[in-house]
């Protein structure tokens, strides 16, 4: 068995964590032009919005490399502002057994939880994940504070 962790991060947000959460729930398609640098193309597979059960792919530069990844929408929770997303397919699940995301918006504040399984004791952290989300995480907040 592989060696589990969890990273959990916290943004304050200028533009309010409803905001946020309604990028991600109802304008998930809008990412890449609100975030190009990190992300490079989103698309949903199956399900026409961001909820349980809907299959979306993401395309995205992690350290100056481009990497892919599938997941599953496990949960959305509009009262909460949370979405929990678990991955299914692609780069990250070469070096981890699972690897799952949480965002949460409440109040002010953005919070992102990665937990993961690495496949070896020498896999590194996820930590330059974590660091594209929240790249990805500023310039989204940076363009709807200028709204």
């Amino acid at each position: 068995m592989g060696l589990k962790g969890k990273l959990i991060a916290s943004m304050e947000m200028k533009c309010g964590g409803d905001s946020f959460f309604d990028i991600f729930h109802t304008s998930t398609h809008h990412v890449p032009n609100l975030s190009p640098t990190n992300v490079v193309h989103f698309e949903i597979h199956e399900g026409e919005i961001i909820k349980p059960g809907s299959i979306v792919s993401w395309k995205y530069n992690e350290a100056g490399q481009e990497m892919y990844m599938k997941q599953l929408i496990e949960a959305v929770n509009t009262h909460k502002k949370s979405i929990k997303w678990k991955v299914i397919e692609g780069d990250l699940l070469k070096l981890y057994n699972y690897f799952n995301i949480t965002t949460s918006c409440e109040c002010q504040w953005a919070t992102w939880t990665v937990e993961y399984e690495k496949k070896t004791k020498d896999t590194l952290e996820p930590l330059a994940h974590l660091g594209a989300i929240l790249a990805m995480t500023k310039d989204i907040e940076g363009l709807l504070v200028k709204k």
